[in-house]
């Protein structure tokens, strides 16, 4: 149920992937898509204030790389309900062994798979297909102040989103690089 990103070592507090167990017949399927108590059990118990939606009508739709920094820090549980997409998380605590590495997997309707990424991780995903609803819930509300965005295409980063010609926000257009940010998430922040 819960995995580790394979070929990725962020130490503690790791990015996860998450399968709920699915039933399936002629019909179709079900799947407990949140257990609170089964996450828990499995040692993964995280308190969720919010819930989102995004659509994106065009397959190569580029969000992110988003953060919200701290006090309002937002750690999320992104899922798939329709279409595809390719997932990015970047490591910017500062101080981690892994910083400003990134790792990327796909999420989709039909793998069912969630990924949990912790505060100190960038975010980001790119459709992988037209007409794409991505749900995520997140264990802060959301802050404009906190808000912020780094550019999905830093050559410090070396993200390999797949795509050449992204559909982007004006916003994550003009996302400046991460070595221009102050630091979001200081060593010994305790998300590190």
């Amino acid at each position: 149920m819960l995995e580790l990103i394979p070929d990725t070592d962020f130490g503690p507090n790791a990015p996860l992937l998450i399968t709920p167990a699915r039933f399936g017949n002629s019909r179709g399927w079900f799947s407990e898509s949140y257990n609170q108590r089964r996450l828990a059990d499995a040692g993964f118990d995280q308190r969720f204030v919010q819930d989102n939606l995004s659509f994106s009508a065009h397959a190569g739709t580029l969000r992110g790389l988003h953060y919200q920094s701290p006090p309002h820090a937002q750690g999320k549980l992104v899922g798939v309900m329709t279409g595809a997409i390719r997932d990015v998380v970047v490591d910017i605590r500062m101080g981690s062994d892994s910083y400003g590495q990134w790792a990327a997997v796909e999420l989709s309707e039909e793998n069912g798979r969630q990924l949990w990424v912790p505060p100190g991780f960038l975010h980001g995903f790119v459709t992988l297909v037209a007409n794409t609803r991505v749900a995520y819930k997140v264990t802060d509300y959301y802050s404009k102040e906190h808000d912020g965005s780094v550019a999905y295409n830093d050559p410090d980063l070396g993200v390999d989103w797949g795509v050449d010609d992204p559909v982007l926000s004006d916003k994550d257009a003009a996302a400046p690089r991460l070595k221009d940010v102050a630091p979001l998430f200081p060593a010994g922040w305790e998300g590190a």
